[in-house]
């Protein structure tokens, strides 16, 4: 079987799925667990796990090892478990990762094991188009042809358009206290099938193995499981589809998976959404973060919020006086967290004996990713920051690998043009008429 043959099976699939669910809103899909051991659904769902990469679970087993093992064995063997009902999975490795920007601030991560991450994302082909026909257009995250810079580009719009205040709002510990049940009877709206049921509640209370210590999980979603992201969407369609029928008239809704905004055009619209999102949130067993969540007065630039990396504030325009728009800039955060990478990739010691040339083919993916996602914005002297800290972390690099004393580095700066080093300034592919305020 082919990878384009497989695609395009999976495709069918998964549009004959998506068009049965737009068709009837309150229809239950019943005979779907049979569609998880199909080949074709198996060998799509191993290479987009295969494309991601990823840590080894519990098990230690990694995606090196089932290669050379061979992956058509390893799915044979995954798809008779399947078939025989003998599938388990196992507990996930929790780790804990530092913030973005704020490395003494830890989050947890749990890893799934390889054969729990193909199960998973076959379960993941087959259940999202039945929820996408039903997910609103507010709704940005983790979603096929939706991304962080649509849902920027909608709060721009609509704060440009008059809607001057914000509610930057936080779900408390969002992804580990979701409810189980919770989770299982939104699921059960669109799906009746008892095994597919049966297979999410085990993925939810797997359980996790923290310092090789196994404990039980009556709570949330391990962020790093495969089909988390989609299970959380599911949970907070609810939200979105509360607000949108009933709140809608208060303000626009704007949310990427568990972090959103509501843009409102008053202070006392503001104060109401505040207090709706908390009773909708009340009832999906989650609440706001009362230190975390307030409201922001958008007006002449009095106040700023953080969303998706970005600090939003208004400025005035140097060419229309009296006229005010949205600027957008990485935040604090998103500045720190580029220097430690560079620093990560250029400081080490043990580095000092890689070639320059080495330096800059391991620094430059780094670079182009982070500045392809903030070069949509206002930020045209945040790269130029970045390029100049990349300069002297390359002063500093080659001051110890020659072990000078001097500071200076006449001549570093076009050996490393020349040697291809990726520079951000005048790569900002978005500014508006107006200079981001300083």
């Amino acid at each position: 079987m082919t990878a384009n043959h497989t695609t395009n099976t999976v495709q069918q699939l998964q549009r004959a799925l998506y068009r049965a669910a737009k068709r009837s809103r309150g229809r239950r899909f019943h005979a779907l667990f049979d569609k998880l051991s199909r080949p074709d659904i198996l060998a799509r769902a191993w290479a987009e796990v295969r494309a991601n990469r990823g840590a080894a679970g519990m098990d230690g087993e990694t995606l090196t090892t089932i290669e050379a093992r061979g992956v058509d064995h390893f799915l044979d063997e995954l798809r008779t478990a399947l078939v025989e009902r003998r599938y388990r999975p196992q507990p996930v490795r929790r780790v804990y990762l530092p913030k973005p920007g704020r490395p003494a601030e830890r989050r947890p991560l749990g890893i799934p094991g390889v054969r729990d991450r193909v199960v998973q994302q076959a379960a993941k082909l087959v259940l999202e188009p039945i929820f996408e026909a039903d997910f609103r257009d507010c709704s940005f995250g983790f979603r096929p042809r939706r991304s962080a810079h649509q849902a920027l580009e909608t709060v721009r719009v609509t704060v440009n358009s008059g809607a001057r205040w914000v509610v930057d709002a936080d779900v408390r510990s969002f992804f580990d206290e979701i409810d189980h049940d919770l989770v299982l009877r939104l699921v059960g709206r669109r799906v009746s099938d008892r095994q597919i049921l049966k297979l999410i509640g085990k993925w939810l209370r797997a359980g996790v193995m923290e310092d090789g210590v196994t404990r039980s999980t009556i709570s949330g979603t391990p962020q790093g499981g495969v089909i988390s992201p989609l299970l959380a969407n599911i949970v907070l369609h609810e939200l979105d589809r509360v607000w949108e029928e009933r709140c809608g008239h208060l303000g626009t809704l704007v949310r990427y998976a568990d972090d959103f905004v509501v843009l409102c055009r008053s202070e006392a619209a503001a104060t109401e959404s505040r207090r709706r999102l908390g009773l909708i949130l009340d009832r999906l067993r989650l609440e706001l973060h009362p230190a975390k969540t307030r409201l922001v007065d958008l007006r002449h630039g009095a106040g700023g919020f953080d969303f998706l990396g970005f600090h939003h504030r208004m400025g005035e325009s140097w060419r229309w006086r009296g006229h005010w728009y949205l600027y957008k800039w990485p935040t604090l955060q998103a500045m720190k967290a580029i220097r430690r990478k560079v620093k990560e990739a250029l400081a080490p010691r043990p580095l000092l004996a890689r070639s320059l040339g080495n330096r800059i083919r391991a620094i430059n993916p780094v670079l182009r990713g982070w500045g392809q996602y903030f070069g949509i914005g206002n930020a045209a002297q945040h790269f130029a920051a970045v390029d100049s800290y990349v300069y002297c972390r390359f002063v500093l690099f080659d001051r110890a690998k020659h072990q000078r004393r001097s500071r200076h580095a006449p001549g570093l700066g076009q050996t490393l043009v020349a040697a291809g080093l990726h520079r951000l300034s005048r790569t900002v592919r978005y500014l508006a008429t107006v200079h981001a305020p300083r």
